[in-house]
């Protein structure tokens, strides 16, 4: 389903089944323009109308228990970087815990949100965006890249969408399938910044240190001065030159 706009394609399947709408697994929505669009812990999404792609896909995991749900965010990231290394090369990278990377620049992110119902998850509603066609980004906006600036041409979204949707769609099915180490090893051979010295910051200040893994938690494995740390969501940033 197109939407022409809408505030935000997660908030518009989270209504669609709080009223009861029968959605089945897999459902898409598109937005053309999205005015409220959001990020991981409500941080805003600019996206300019009709230039990115603006989707949400409905997802019905009830087959993965409530501890493993990160699994899923394996799954999609695998999925989508997929659909990224043809048309981009190797350049593409998750960066954890859900942002989509070209070299140093953020290309694009995934918001999931889990709607649980006792030890299952019922729905999952994941938000996609990726900067396509926009060259020109709000001056709040962090290291902003976009296909066409990457290739140097407008690339068709039709085209990604379907070819996104596809690679989830086989990423999924291998998650179904419990095939948990085979995502696993792709994500990790993708991960952003992994088994290179960065600097981070925490509450405790500043320091280097080296990404070694994610736990199944979610959690990511930071190594600094030979002693692991483990740190959840929000809790550690990359201090990108």
């Amino acid at each position: 389903m197109t939407l022409t706009e809408v505030d935000s394609t997660n908030n518009f399947l989270k209504q669609a089944l709080a009223n009861s709408t029968p959605l089945t697994d897999g459902t898409v929505i598109m937005a053309e323009s999205q005015y409220a669009g959001r990020g991981q812990q409500q941080n805003k999404w600019h996206s300019e109308p009709s230039k990115n792609l603006t989707i949400s896909i409905l997802l019905k995991p009830a087959f993965l228990p409530v501890t493993q749900q990160f699994n899923l965010n394996l799954a999609i990231s695998v999925g989508i970087i997929n659909a990224l290394i043809p048309v981009l090369g190797t350049g593409v990278k998750i960066k954890w815990p859900n942002d989509v990377y070209f070299n140093d620049k953020k290309l694009g992110g995934v918001l999931i949100e889990n709607i649980i119902q006792g030890q299952i998850i019922k729905n999952s509603i994941v938000g996609i965006g990726l900067n396509v066609n926009q060259t020109e980004f709000a001056d709040w906006v962090p290291n902003p890249t976009s296909v066409k600036q990457i290739l140097q041409k407008d690339y068709d979204l039709k085209i990604l969408l379907s070819d996104i949707c596809a690679y989830i769609e086989a990423a999924y099915l291998v998650l179904k399938a419990g095939n948990i180490d085979r995502l696993k090893t792709f994500f990790m051979q993708n991960l952003y910044w992994r088994d290179e010295l960065h600097s981070f910051k925490t509450t405790e200040g500043v320091f280097d240190g080296i990404i070694t893994d994610v736990t199944q938690a979610g959690q990511l494995v930071v190594s600094i001065d030979n002693e692991l740390r483990l740190y959840s969501f929000k809790e550690i940033e990359f201090l990108n030159k």
